[in-house]
Protein backbone atom coordinates (compact mmCIF):
# COMPACT_ATOMS: atom_id res chain seq x y z
CA UNK A 1 0.00 0.00 0.00
CA UNK A 2 0.71 3.52 -0.10
CA UNK A 3 0.14 7.48 1.40
CA UNK A 4 -1.46 9.62 -1.02
CA UNK A 5 -3.14 12.90 -0.82
CA UNK A 6 -6.89 12.76 -0.56
CA UNK A 7 -8.57 13.95 -3.81
CA UNK A 8 -12.07 15.49 -4.76
CA UNK A 9 -12.63 11.80 -6.59
CA UNK A 10 -12.42 10.25 -3.38
CA UNK A 11 -15.49 12.05 -1.61
CA UNK A 12 -17.74 8.79 -2.69
CA UNK A 13 -15.37 6.16 -1.54
CA UNK A 14 -14.81 7.85 2.01
CA UNK A 15 -18.79 8.59 2.82
CA UNK A 16 -19.21 5.06 1.96
CA UNK A 17 -16.83 4.08 4.42
CA UNK A 18 -18.27 6.17 7.23
CA UNK A 19 -21.79 4.93 6.27
CA UNK A 20 -20.97 1.04 6.26
CA UNK A 21 -18.79 1.24 9.36
CA UNK A 22 -21.96 3.08 11.12
CA UNK A 23 -24.35 0.41 9.82
CA UNK A 24 -21.80 -2.28 11.53
CA UNK A 25 -21.49 -0.58 14.75
CA UNK A 26 -17.32 -0.63 13.93
CA UNK A 27 -15.66 1.06 16.76
CA UNK A 28 -12.67 3.45 15.15
CA UNK A 29 -9.87 4.74 16.39
CA UNK A 30 -10.71 7.41 18.27
CA UNK A 31 -14.19 7.58 16.44
CA UNK A 32 -12.61 8.01 13.08
CA UNK A 33 -14.90 9.11 10.36
CA UNK A 34 -13.15 9.36 6.61
CA UNK A 35 -14.94 12.36 5.57
CA UNK A 36 -15.58 14.36 8.16
CA UNK A 37 -11.79 14.30 9.11
CA UNK A 38 -11.43 15.46 5.76
CA UNK A 39 -13.71 17.91 5.84
CA UNK A 40 -12.45 18.89 9.06
CA UNK A 41 -8.68 19.31 7.79
CA UNK A 42 -9.85 21.76 4.65
CA UNK A 43 -9.51 25.12 7.44
CA UNK A 44 -7.23 23.78 9.62
CA UNK A 45 -3.83 24.96 11.61
CA UNK A 46 -1.28 24.04 8.94
CA UNK A 47 -0.41 20.80 11.14
CA UNK A 48 -3.68 18.51 10.16
CA UNK A 49 -3.13 16.02 7.13
CA UNK A 50 -5.60 13.97 5.95
CA UNK A 51 -4.02 10.86 3.46
CA UNK A 52 -5.71 8.32 1.60
CA UNK A 53 -4.73 4.61 1.95
CA UNK A 54 -4.24 2.94 -1.67
CA UNK A 55 -3.13 -0.46 -2.75
CA UNK A 56 -0.10 -0.53 -4.67
CA UNK A 57 -1.35 -3.50 -7.09
CA UNK A 58 -4.51 -1.82 -8.82
CA UNK A 59 -5.00 1.81 -7.06
CA UNK A 60 -7.71 0.88 -4.81
CA UNK A 61 -8.62 3.52 -2.41
CA UNK A 62 -9.17 1.21 1.06
CA UNK A 63 -8.65 3.95 3.69
CA UNK A 64 -7.56 6.82 5.56
CA UNK A 65 -5.37 8.25 7.87
CA UNK A 66 -5.39 11.72 9.36
CA UNK A 67 -2.14 12.82 11.31
CA UNK A 68 -2.39 16.15 13.73
CA UNK A 69 1.44 17.40 14.67
CA UNK A 70 2.83 19.66 16.87
CA UNK A 71 6.10 20.64 15.84
CA UNK A 72 6.73 22.37 19.31
CA UNK A 73 6.86 19.52 21.47
CA UNK A 74 8.21 16.71 18.94
CA UNK A 75 4.18 15.21 19.38
CA UNK A 76 1.68 13.87 16.76
CA UNK A 77 -1.29 11.74 17.02
CA UNK A 78 -3.28 10.32 14.38
CA UNK A 79 -6.53 8.19 13.45
CA UNK A 80 -6.75 5.75 10.87
CA UNK A 81 -10.27 3.53 9.03
CA UNK A 82 -9.80 1.02 6.65
CA UNK A 83 -13.14 -0.23 4.75
CA UNK A 84 -14.97 -2.95 6.29
CA UNK A 85 -14.68 -4.73 3.08
CA UNK A 86 -11.02 -4.15 3.10
CA UNK A 87 -10.61 -5.35 6.60
CA UNK A 88 -8.07 -7.60 7.47
CA UNK A 89 -6.02 -8.04 5.04
CA UNK A 90 -3.23 -5.68 6.65
CA UNK A 91 -3.34 -2.38 5.03
CA UNK A 92 -3.98 -0.65 8.66
CA UNK A 93 -1.07 -2.66 9.93
CA UNK A 94 1.24 -1.45 6.81
CA UNK A 95 -0.13 2.48 6.73
CA UNK A 96 0.46 2.30 10.82
CA UNK A 97 3.95 1.41 10.22
CA UNK A 98 4.70 3.75 7.13
CA UNK A 99 3.60 6.78 9.13
CA UNK A 100 5.70 5.98 12.42
CA UNK A 101 8.69 5.21 10.08
CA UNK A 102 8.17 8.85 8.33
CA UNK A 103 7.46 10.49 11.41
CA UNK A 104 10.19 9.41 13.33
CA UNK A 105 13.16 8.69 11.32
CA UNK A 106 12.34 11.40 8.36
CA UNK A 107 10.84 14.06 9.86
CA UNK A 108 12.11 13.76 13.84
CA UNK A 109 9.06 13.84 15.53
CA UNK A 110 9.51 12.11 19.19
CA UNK A 111 6.84 10.61 20.45
CA UNK A 112 2.59 9.42 18.92
CA UNK A 113 -0.35 9.57 21.13
CA UNK A 114 -3.08 7.88 20.02
CA UNK A 115 -6.79 7.01 21.74
CA UNK A 116 -8.11 3.88 20.89
CA UNK A 117 -12.03 2.26 21.91
CA UNK A 118 -11.70 -0.11 24.82
CA UNK A 119 -13.80 -1.92 22.64
CA UNK A 120 -11.44 -2.32 19.61
CA UNK A 121 -9.45 -5.42 20.85
CA UNK A 122 -7.75 -5.78 17.20
CA UNK A 123 -6.38 -2.21 17.20
CA UNK A 124 -5.55 -2.60 21.05
CA UNK A 125 -3.31 -5.45 19.86
CA UNK A 126 -2.19 -3.96 16.78
CA UNK A 127 -0.94 -1.18 18.83
CA UNK A 128 0.45 -3.23 21.56
CA UNK A 129 2.43 -5.15 18.56
CA UNK A 130 3.93 -2.20 17.77
CA UNK A 131 5.06 -1.28 20.68
CA UNK A 132 2.60 0.82 21.85
CA UNK A 133 1.87 1.18 25.81
CA UNK A 134 -1.38 2.05 27.86
CA UNK A 135 -0.89 5.51 29.78
CA UNK A 136 -4.09 5.70 31.28
CA UNK A 137 -7.87 4.89 30.66
CA UNK A 138 -10.28 7.96 31.14
CA UNK A 139 -13.16 7.40 33.52
CA UNK A 140 -15.37 8.83 31.22
CA UNK A 141 -17.64 6.39 29.13
CA UNK A 142 -20.31 6.48 26.45
CA UNK A 143 -23.40 4.91 26.40
CA UNK A 144 -24.48 4.07 22.63
CA UNK A 145 -26.71 1.73 21.56
CA UNK A 146 -26.06 -0.51 24.41
CA UNK A 147 -22.40 -0.77 23.97
CA UNK A 148 -20.09 0.84 26.61
CA UNK A 149 -17.46 2.97 24.87
CA UNK A 150 -13.94 4.14 26.70
CA UNK A 151 -11.17 5.68 25.09
CA UNK A 152 -7.58 3.95 25.87
CA UNK A 153 -4.96 6.28 25.71
CA UNK A 154 -1.38 4.52 24.07
CA UNK A 155 1.97 6.25 23.56
CA UNK A 156 4.91 5.21 21.47
CA UNK A 157 8.46 6.89 21.37
CA UNK A 158 10.89 6.75 18.79
CA UNK A 159 13.79 5.13 20.52
CA UNK A 160 10.79 1.97 21.28
CA UNK A 161 9.43 1.92 17.84
CA UNK A 162 13.16 1.51 16.63
CA UNK A 163 13.67 -1.11 19.05
CA UNK A 164 10.18 -3.03 18.16
CA UNK A 165 10.19 -2.14 14.07
CA UNK A 166 12.73 -4.86 13.35
CA UNK A 167 10.38 -7.94 14.99
CA UNK A 168 7.15 -6.73 14.08
CA UNK A 169 7.69 -6.63 10.55
CA UNK A 170 9.52 -10.21 10.87
CA UNK A 171 6.57 -11.92 12.68
CA UNK A 172 4.13 -10.73 9.78
CA UNK A 173 6.20 -11.90 7.02
CA UNK A 174 5.05 -11.74 3.61
CA UNK A 175 1.46 -12.31 4.21
CA UNK A 176 -0.73 -12.27 1.07
CA UNK A 177 -4.76 -11.25 2.56
CA UNK A 178 -7.28 -13.93 2.79
CA UNK A 179 -9.81 -12.24 1.01
CA UNK A 180 -10.30 -9.57 -1.68
CA UNK A 181 -8.47 -8.49 -4.84
CA UNK A 182 -5.77 -6.06 -3.01
CA UNK A 183 -2.99 -8.51 -2.66
CA UNK A 184 0.52 -7.06 -1.44
CA UNK A 185 3.80 -7.72 -3.33
CA UNK A 186 5.64 -10.48 -0.91
CA UNK A 187 8.35 -7.89 0.31
CA UNK A 188 7.41 -5.53 2.94
CA UNK A 189 8.56 -2.34 4.27
CA UNK A 190 9.96 -0.51 0.98
CA UNK A 191 6.88 0.35 -0.41
CA UNK A 192 6.09 3.66 1.46
CA UNK A 193 6.63 7.03 -0.46
CA UNK A 194 8.33 9.75 1.82
CA UNK A 195 7.64 12.33 -0.86
CA UNK A 196 3.79 12.96 0.01
CA UNK A 197 4.91 13.60 3.91
CA UNK A 198 7.04 16.30 3.00
CA UNK A 199 4.63 18.97 3.76
CA UNK A 200 4.77 17.45 7.39
CA UNK A 201 6.39 20.38 9.73
CA UNK A 202 9.59 19.43 11.55
CA UNK A 203 9.34 19.45 15.40
CA UNK A 204 11.59 22.76 16.84
CA UNK A 205 14.83 21.50 19.00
Amino acid sequence: MRLREVRPADRRTLIGFDRDSARVRDPQIGGYRHWATHRSGEDGSGDDFHFAIETLHNRTLVGSIWVQADPASGRFSYGIGIGPQHRRCGYAADAVTTLLAVMFELRGYRKCEVSVNGGNFASLALHGELGFREEGRTRDTELLRGEIRYPVLMGLTADRFAEHRPAFVAARGPVRPSRGRHWRTPRRGRHWRPDHLRRLPRPTR
